[in-house]
């Protein structure tokens, strides 16, 4: 959370310092507990004021530079991918990139992709190993931040530059073990 309050306070994102306030007392008031990383409930505090205090456009914005699970781990893999495919369209990159990954990415006809998300770990491993019986208040911002890790790996390996458009969590409220659904603009 450290990391995304430091994010916040550039000013490129435009948020208001008496906003600022609320999510450095979180930090401040977790710290001073001792809590070890500041822990869940802090994370789970800091998300949910994301979601009250910010707009939906400071928050994708926000999750565009500190995306969750934004690992660097898979972008040699991702460049070599790239690489291999660089001469073929987005729309061949993608078709070859669904079939080697078994992924669902879909390029639509107004500039964006699609894609069903669902991972092995966090959220979707709490609810597969019955941990999480129902949907947290900060869902919505978890699956943002979410949208923003996945932003990352798309634009390594498509080669693509993306904003995060939507990010559509409906499917959960009917099943949590539904994917969520992320749209994302493609700007280059």
């Amino acid at each position: 959370m450290k990391t995304m309050l430091k994010t916040m306070k550039m000013p490129k994102y435009k948020i208001p310092e008496d906003k600022i306030h609320i999510f450095e007392d979180i930090i401040q008031r977790y710290e001073a507990l001792g809590a070890p990383s500041l822990g869940n409930e802090c994370d789970e505090e800091f998300n949910m004021a994301i979601e009250k205090h910010l707009t939906k456009e400071q928050r994708f914005r926000l999750f565009e530079q500190n995306g969750a699970c934004k690992g660097t781990a898979n972008d040699k893999e991702r460049k070599a991918f790239l690489i291999k495919h660089t001469s073929k369209s987005l729309a061949e990159r993608i078709e070859i990139f669904n079939k080697i990954y078994g992924r669902n990415i879909v390029l639509n006809e107004d500039n964006t992709i699609t894609v069903n998300f669902s991972c092995t770990h966090g959220y979707y491993k709490q609810v597969n190993e019955g941990k999480l019986l129902s949907l947290p208040p900060s869902i919505k911002s978890y699956f943002e931040r979410c949208a923003g890790g996945r932003l990352y790996g798309y634009e390594k390996v498509l080669g693509i530059k993306l904003k995060i458009k939507s990010v559509d969590i409906s499917p959960l409220r009917k099943n949590m073990k539904n994917p969520v659904v992320f749209t994302f603009e493609i700007i280059e």
